[in-house]
């Protein structure tokens, strides 16, 4: 699951190649997941990816990508449904694997909220975590007018004709609030799923992997009479919009969601302390066999909504809740090939193709092997994994797996490995377009290096370009790209917004479009000429940019212009320019050094002010919050010691209220909150005029005080 130097071992440079390679390898499992129903590594990997990459964060703070995992919620909404803007996110859950890392979520708590180790224990619910897929219900007056899925936390799909189909979920509401949202999980009970199998089978249809994927494909059907068709329940387990109160309590207002008549899971429990929560966890464990419905561990949410709203949320988890992950599955089969792919950015990654296996209920027959030096049995430092066994082709494996993410291939057993099998001789040179693959000291990965010349980094970046986190132009897919790339119609991204001028005709002619089809398709271009900042930035593919990161970056700069200057300007490691785009909170170095490495490279630069004469960019917004704040587009600093509330805490506070929160203080620090034991920050803001106020005086500000 991810590299194989322990995280303690990691240099600097090994630590920041290792969250890029992360970030990359988890924004394409969640769209897999989350966008397509279609997983390619399994929920062993990609929790253990999403772990690791928490770890090497904990230990470089510095390095932190703002497109690390913890700052991402599934993928955008798919093609065919209308887009659903969620009045309050959809966020994602933080995990954890030990036991030890439940007393270390309570601890984390009571230190954001202040409170001493003497004071009462906190008290908090515990109920199954449903694998299924994540639905919002919107009710106004009492009457369901909308239903949305996750989709990437902020943007869902539209799927309120087919959730009008499911028994669980009611029409109507008596004594609700004038508006709310009831958020909770669909899903397929085990009976129902193998009787569907049964049915699809005989029918010639596609059959499911797994429940989920059958519940999340039914519930995603264009025709809502074939989601009628299909056995989907309901578990409610939170909500969003509320007009009102529902409690005070999280148990409460769970009690008083079954009371408006939502199914609510019978194994939720209020409990007090970390221990409590952790035999409640083992509980649950010793009955998953026998609950007929799939899980994948437990929920913790903090009792107190108070306390909750204290505590709010970082970019895509809520720091009060916790899902506490049933340990992995595994099994063993055949190795039977491995392939190498290329992505955008260069990288070579080595897949497994295997002999069909069945892990935990789900088929499996690709796994990651991760990089060369996993496959040779040894970390980055040389050092021996699995005690120095190497993976060759024939070998048998054992795949690990819990739930329905990518496996990764865990170990190899000496004992079968057939007669005649040979080391895997990983490629010096790209298999794609035959440059020399490359590795840069204290990278775990090989890289292409013929950049633009290379056809899968051309495509790979090209689909990233369209997908829809980024473009997301309907009709303009995967395979268009491929296919328009083939015929030499577009090489860059401008070239897509040129593609009518230059082949309309052809492409109306062309066998399977017709001029209906190319009609849409340059009307859907034509819409995405006007585009927001934040997905430009994103869309230009550059290494370590996320979509979390783009974000950041556009509300700090807050127009194209503002961004094209900054980076023009700036130079790696030294100016102001580069200072501010540092100073940024949450961008580190390395994905600095990127973003003006990008703007530096004259082909690069040249293809990005292609694309942008082509476009329209709309200006970042802000958060709705901020609309009448004091410190709205302000850059604020937080130094020394708080009294009354957390630095946490204030910094979470500042962000809502659209401010920027720095981690150093620069001419274009507008603000320095400065507590006891203030050091150099202040002096400096003193050095440079910038304002500097007490805890009291911020907190007036904020509207806390």
């Amino acid at each position: 699951m991810g590299g194989t130097t322990p995280v303690e071992a990691l240099t600097e440079a090994g630590a920041a190649a290792e969250l890029a390679r992360l970030a990359t390898a988890i924004a394409r499992a969640d769209a897999a997941y989350h966008g397509a129903d279609a997983p390619e590594i399994s929920d062993a990997e990609y929790d253990a990816l999403k772990r690791r990459n928490a770890a090497i964060e904990a230990r470089f703070p510095a390095l932190i990508l703002p497109d690390s995992p913890s700052g991402r919620v599934g993928a955008a909404p798919a093609e065919g449904f209308a887009e659903v803007v969620h009045a309050l996110p959809m966020l994602s859950l933080g995990n954890a694997f030990e036991v030890g890392e439940v007393a270390e979520f309570d601890a984390r708590l009571r230190r954001f909220l202040g409170l001493g180790e003497a004071e009462a224990p906190l008290a908090y619910t515990a109920e199954p975590k449903i694998d299924g897929l994540s639905l919002s219900l919107r009710y106004e007056a009492g009457l369901l007018v909308q239903a949305a899925t996750r989709g990437d936390g902020s943007r869902g799909e539209n799927v309120t004709a087919n959730a009008r189909t499911i028994a669980d979920i009611p029409s109507r509401l008596a004594a609700a609030p004038a508006v709310l949202e009831v958020r909770g999980e669909v899903y397929m009970r085990h009976g129902d799923f193998a009787a569907l199998n049964a049915r699809q089978a005989a029918a010639g249809g596609k059959t499911f992997a797994n429940p989920r994927n059958a519940a999340a494909g039914s519930l995603r059907q264009l025709d809502a009479a074939v989601t009628r068709a299909r056995p989907l329940r309901f578990f409610a387990w939170g909500w969003g919009e509320a007009s009102e109160p529902l409690a005070a309590t999280q148990a409460a207002a769970m009690a008083r969601l079954a009371g408006l008549g939502f199914p609510v899971n019978p194994l939720l429990r209020r409990v007090l302390g970390p221990e409590a929560l952790i035999e409640v966890w083992a509980a649950i464990e010793a009955q998953r066999a026998t609950l007929g419905y799939d899980i994948d561990g437990v929920v913790y949410k903090l009792d107190d909504l108070a306390l909750q709203g204290r505590l709010g949320a970082r970019a895509a988890t809520p720091r009060w809740a916790l899902a506490h992950k049933f340990p992995a599955e595994t099994a063993w089969t055949r190795l039977e090939a491995i392939d190498i792919t290329v992505g955008r950015t260069g990288a070579l990654s080595p897949v497994a193709r295997l002999m069909p296996v069945t892990v935990g209920g789900v088929v499996v027959s690709n796994a990651t092997l991760h990089n060369e030096d996993y496959i040779a049995g040894r970390n980055a430092k040389g050092e021996p994994i699995r005690e120095g066994r190497d993976i060759r082709v024939g070998d048998w494996v054992q795949v690990y797996r819990a739930g329905d993410v990518i496996p990764k291939v865990a170990d190899v057993d000496l004992a079968r490995r057939p007669a005649g099998a040979e080391p895997f001789r990983f490629p010096l040179v790209c298999p794609e377009c035959g440059a020399q693959a490359v590795r840069e000291p204290g990278d775990s990965v090989r890289r292409c290096t013929g950049g633009l010349i290379c056809p899968a980094q051309a495509v790979e970046r090209l689909k990233h370009f369209v997908s829809r986190g980024a473009f997301d132009i309907e009709g303009l897919g995967a395979k268009s790209v491929e296919e328009f790339r083939a015929l030499g119609w577009i090489a860059e991204p401008a070239d897509i917004f040129t593609l009518e001028a230059r082949h309309g005709a052809a492409l109306a002619a062309r066998d399977g479009w017709g001029e209906r089809s190319a009609a849409n398709l340059f009307a859907a271009i034509a819409a995405r000429r006007r585009i927001p900042l934040q997905r430009l930035i994103f869309a230009l593919g550059i290494r370590h940019v996320g979509e979390v990161a783009a974000k950041v970056l556009a509300r700090h700069y807050g127009s194209w212009p503002a961004f094209e200057a900054a980076m023009t300007a700036a130079e790696v490691g030294r100016g102001p320019a580069w200072e501010e785009l540092t100073a940024i909170d949450q961008v580190g170095t390395v994905l600095a050094g990127a973003v003006v490495t990008a703007f530096r490279q004259p082909a690069e630069r040249a293809a990005i002010d292609r694309l942008a004469a082509q476009l329209d960019v709309l200006p970042a917004s802000r958060p709705q919050a901020a609309a009448a704040s004091p410190v709205a587009g302000k850059t604020i600093v937080f130094t020394g010691t708080l009294e009354k509330m957390t630095r946490a805490e204030a910094k979470a506070r500042a962000e809502a209220l659209g401010a920027k929160v720095a981690g150093s203080v620069s001419a274009r620090t507008d603000l320095v909150v400065a507590g006891p034991g203030a050091g150099s920050k202040a002096q400096k803001a003193a050095e440079l005029g910038v304002q500097v106020i007490d805890e009291a005086a911020w907190l007036a500000l904020a509207g806390g005080g």
